[in-house]
Formats: C-alpha cells, structure tokens, sequence
C-alpha cells in the first residue's frame, strides 16, 4: 500500500505517518509505535514521503517540511 498516491497526495497511512511526525515521533521505530504500522511498512512509506517532498531527513531522523505540514 503506497503512501503517496498517484496524483501525489499522501495516502491514509502516509497521512498517519505526516500526523506521527507533527506529534514529534522523529525515528522509523516512534513513527512504527505511534502508527501500529510494522517497521518495514513505516521505512518504505517515508522514503515514500522524503522523495515527494513531505519529509526530509537528517542523521536518522525525520521532520515535516512546509509541505507535509500544509497536507495535513
């Protein structure tokens, strides 16, 4: 299940992933925890979400970027 749709907005559960991330939740495994979504699902979904421009990362950890904050 992707985490951007076809027309580039986030999915359900990249939108579950952006919310996880607003909250603070900054690792794959906080995001994993947060969501109830499994560590792989969470690792394929935000490199989903960096290569659409609603995430970057930085040494490990993640952040919304205005438009990530902007999808939700």
């Amino acid at each position: 299940m992707p985490c951007v749709s076809d027309d580039g907005k986030p999915t359900e559960s990249g939108v579950k992933m952006l919310q996880a991330l607003k909250a603070g939740k900054a690792t794959p495994e906080q995001i994993a925890a947060a969501t109830e979504m499994s560590l792989y699902r969470i690792r394929s979904g935000i490199r989903e979400l960096v290569a659409a421009g609603y995430v970057v990362e930085s040494d490990g950890s993640y952040a919304l970027t205005a438009q990530g904050t902007a999808a939700l």
